[in-house]
């Protein structure tokens, strides 16, 4: 029992010796509460007691969504959520040459540089990283208005990511992107933008009926206007058939022996009989014009009947 208990007891020492740092990750690990080493992915070995693993950085990318106040040009205040990503400078990129002088004044590997940083700097990096945020933010937005915000949200991310990108290399961080996620406006200020968007979309939509209208009202004009010229060319094609044709009647009347008033007779009493003739036939028609002495009349037919006799007898 004895020599089990001093295996396992032997065992167990080896054990604790060894460790395994998973890819992606960095332990520091310190030798009497002083730093002493940063170990990288692989198997190692560290004295039991006496060296003791402090922390386990994580090299990967991280995101943290940052809620941020900020006020604009025009004096309105917008509440912002800023997406930052980020990582440990795990490759000492921030660091030249074969080693470099940490915050502390310890000289480390450049590659481990920016681990022993971001482990030994910074309590919280989140929150100071969004102090800088907030900073930075708080320094730009007041350059653009409530619109220019929104149209040049992409533009301020990237002044901001470049402000704090080089601040907070210098604690271990390596800001890859910072990114404005969403903004909010104060209620009043949202219903007055929504009214006034919808304003201008009425007055656009007024303008564009009225538009339409002046079209439609330009278009009928000229429909009409080659209407009338079409009607007049007709009428006037008409006008030129019935002279054409009532100078060859008075022509064919000429030869026949009657004279130009017996003619003229003839085409108005012709016209009149036309005329009534219609007004008989069309039954909504309640007005007839007479001629206002009826004697004219009577002799006009009693002519006709003398040249149609006339016309006979030759």
């Amino acid at each position: 029992m004895v020599f089990l208990v001093i295996v396992i007891i032997c065992i167990a020492a080896v054990l604790s010796t060894i460790y395994i740092v998973p890819q992606q990750s960095a332990y520091v690990v310190e030798r009497l509460g002083k730093y002493n080493r940063i170990s990288h992915p692989g198997l190692h070995v560290r004295i039991p007691v006496i060296e003791k693993i402090v922390g386990k950085m994580d090299l990967r990318t991280c995101q943290s969504v940052l809620a941020i106040d900020a006020k604009t040009k025009d004096n309105v205040t917008i509440s912002m959520q800023v997406a930052v990503q980020y990582h440990v400078d795990g490759s000492g990129a921030g660091y030249g040459g074969v080693a470099a002088t940490v915050a502390d004044g310890a000289n480390v590997q450049s590659r481990n540089a920016g681990i022993y940083n971001a482990f030994y700097i910074l309590s919280n990096p989140v929150e100071q990283m969004k102090a800088y945020v907030a900073d930075a933010l708080r320094s730009s937005i007041p350059r653009y208005t409530i619109d220019e915000v929104y149209d040049r949200k992409d533009d301020i991310a990237n002044d901001v990511q470049q402000i704090i990108a080089s601040t907070m290399i210098s604690y271990g961080y390596v800001v890859v992107s910072t990114l404005i996620v969403n903004i909010e406006l104060p209620s009043d200020v949202e219903a007055a933008m929504n009214e006034i968007n919808t304003a201008q979309r009425k007055q656009v939509a007024a303008q564009a009926l009225a538009e339409a209208q002046r079209i439609k009202v330009v278009t009928e004009a000229k429909a009409q206007a080659e209407a009338a010229e079409q009607a007049g060319i007709g009428i006037a094609n008409q006008r030129k058939a019935i002279a054409s044709g009532i100078n060859e009647s008075i022509r064919e009347i000429r030869e026949s022996g009657m004279t130009d008033r017996e003619a003229n007779l003839l085409f108005m009493f012709t016209q009149w009989t036309d005329m009534m003739g219609q007004f008989g036939q069309n039954s909504g028609t309640s007005t007839v014009v007479l001629p206002s002495d009826f004697r004219e009349t009577s002799s006009m037919f009693e002519q006709m009947l003398s040249a149609s006799e006339a016309t006979k007898e030759k």
